[in-house]
C-alpha cells in the first residue's frame, strides 16, 4: 500500500496513541499475576497484539473490550510455539518469562526480527539455570526452564529489553537474583519497567543501573491499570505541528518516564513555539533552527528529529547512530537514503548524523518496512514543495495503526493507492 502525503497545514486536537511499550509490559504483568487485571486504553498496534497472543498461549485468559482488556492470570502452557511477530520487546521480554516453565518453548518471529541476534538472550538465561538453543544465533530459538535465579552478567549496550524481561521473570524464581549490567543504554525504559513492576506489587532495587537486586518468590498483584500515552508516536505529531501546523496533542504526561519525552527538549532547542501542560502540548508552525542532541538513550526519536532537522536553518547533529543498526531497518541508512531523495543533505560520521536543512522537494520514498521511517516521510511532506509518496506505508500498524487517519483528521491530504 502506498500513501501520498500532500503539503498541508495540520490543525486541530489529537490524542496520542497508547504506549505500546507499556501495553506489552502490562500484558506480561497481568499474565503473571494471580487474579484478574483490567488494562485500560491499551494499544492495538501489531506489536501489542503479538504480545497478547503470546500471553494467551502461556496461559492467560483474555476478554477483549474495545480499548480495554481483561486478563485473568495463569501459567498453564497452551502452546509450546510462540510467534513474536516483529516485536523485539516481545521476544526479549517473554523469553525469560517462558523460561520460568519446565516445558520446552520455541520462539519464532516475522520480518526483520529474524535478523536480530539472540545469543545475548541465551547467555543470560543459561547463567540463571535455563536451557537455550539456537541453531545460528537467530530466530527460531528454544528455552527450557525452570529459571532458577542467581547471578548473571549481561551486556546492555545493544538494548535494554532483555533486562526488562529478566526483571519481570526473576521475581518469580525460587532464589534471589543479582544482575550485573555493563554499559546499559535506554535507562528510561528500565525506569518504566521498574515503575510498572512496583504498580503490580514487585520490588526491585538497583545501584546506578549497574547492579539489580531481585528477591525471589514474589507475587504479582492483579489490578486495574491505565496505559499512558505514547511519547514515541506523539513525537511525530509534535514535529508535524512545528513544521506546518497548529496542533494540540493530548494524553502525554509531563511526568512520564518514557525516554522519548526528550522530544520536548529538542523542540525547544529548535525554536518551536509550544505550550507544555501536564497532559498535553500545544505547538504551532515555527521558524526552526538547527540543533545538536544526543539520542543514545532515546534512539526511536531519530526519525522525527530527522524530519525537524530537514526544516532547521543550518546543520543539525544527532548523536547515537550506533543504536540504529538492529531496528526494523538499518535506520541510519534508511533516514539518509530517503531524506536524500527529497533534496536534504544527510551525512553519517561515526556515531553522529548530520542533517542540513533546506528546501524539500516531492519524492517517492521507501519505508524499508519500518514504521518510523514511514511516519518520518509523512511528516516531512507537510511543508515540502510537492507531495511525498511512501511505499509500504502499511507498516505504521506496528506501532501506530491510526497514524494516517489522525493526520487526515487535522486537514492533511492523504491519498492511498495499491
Amino acid at each position: 500500500m502506498q500513501k501520498t502525503i500532500h503539503p498541508s497545514v495540520a490543525t486541530g486536537i489529537l490524542t496520542a496513541p497508547p504506549s505500546k511499550s507499556m501495553t506489552q509490559r502490562a500484558i506480561a504483568a497481568a499474565l503473571l499475576a494471580k487474579g484478574t487485571s483490567n488494562l485500560i486504553r491499551t494499544s492495538d498496534c501489531n506489536d501489542s497484539l503479538a504480545a497478547l497472543e503470546m500471553a494467551k498461549k502461556l496461559g492467560a485468559e483474555v476478554v477483549p473490550g474495545g480499548d480495554e482488556i481483561t486478563i485473568m492470570g495463569g501459567f498453564l502452557i497452551r502452546s509450546q510455539r510462540l510467534n513474536c511477530g516483529e516485536s523485539g520487546l516481545a521476544m526479549r521480554m517473554f523469553a525469560p518469562i517462558a523460561a520460568l516453565h519446565r516445558k520446552e518453548i520455541t520462539f519464532t518471529g516475522e520480518g526483520s526480527l529474524g535478523k536480530r541476534p539472540v545469543n545475548m538472550i541465551g547467555e543470560a538465561l543459561i547463567q540463571l539455570g535455563s536451557g537455550f538453543e539456537s541453531a545460528n544465533g537467530l530466530l527460531p530459538f528454544t528455552v527450557k526452564g525452570p529459571l532458577q535465579g542467581g547471578n548473571a552478567d549481561i551486556d546492555g549496550s545493544v538494548s535494554s529489553q532483555l533486562l526488562t524481561g529478566l526483571l519481570m521473570a526473576l521475581p518469580l524464581a525460587a532464589s534471589a537474583s543479582e544482575i550485573r549490567v555493563n554499559n546499559l543504554k535506554s535507562k528510561p525504559y528500565i525506569d518504566m519497567t521498574i515503575q510498572l513492576l512496583s504498580d503490580f506489587g514487585i520490588s526491585i532495587v538497583h545501584e546506578n543501573y549497574e547492579m539489580f537486586s531481585i528477591p525471589g518468590n514474589q507475587e504479582y498483584h492483579a489490578r486495574e491499570y491505565t496505559i499512558e500515552g505514547d511519547w514515541s508516536g506523539a513525537a511525530f505529531l509534535l514535529a508535524a505541528g512545528a513544521i506546518n501546523g497548529y496542533l494540540t496533542v493530548r494524553g502525554i504526561r509531563h511526568d512520564s518516564k518514557q525516554s522519548d519525552k526528550a522530544i520536548l527538549n529538542v523542540l525547544k532547542m529548535a525554536g518551536a513555539e509550544m505550550m507544555v501542560n501536564y497532559d498535553s502540548v500545544e505547538i504551532r508552525k515555527s521558524a526552526l533552527n538547527a540543533f545538536t542532541f544526543d539520542a543514545t538513550e532515546c534512539p526511536d526519536l531519530f526519525p522525527p528529529l530527522a524530519a525537524l532537522a530537514a526544516y532547521g536553518k543550518g546543520i543539525s547533529r544527532i548523536h547515537g547512530v550506533e543504536r540504529l543498526t538492529h531496528k526494523e531497518s538499518n535506520r541510519a541508512e534508511a533516514i539518509r537514503d530517503e531524506l536524500t531523495k527529497t533534496g536534504i543533505k544527510v551525512l553519517v560520521e561515526g556515531n553522529t548524523m548530520l542533517i542540513e536543512g533546506g528546501k524539500i522537494s516531492g519524492a517517492f520514498v521507501n519505508s524499508h518496512n519500518d514504521h518510523r521511517i514511514a511516519m518520518m516521510a509523512a511528516v516531512t511532506a507537510l511543508g515540502a514543495e510537492g507531495p511525498i509518496t511512501v511505499a509500504d506505508a502499511q507498516c505504521v500498524a506496528k506501532s501506530y495503526p491510526g497514524f494516517f487517519n489522525d493526520l487526515a483528521e487535522t486537514g492533511v491530504r492523504v491519498d492511498e493507492s495499491a
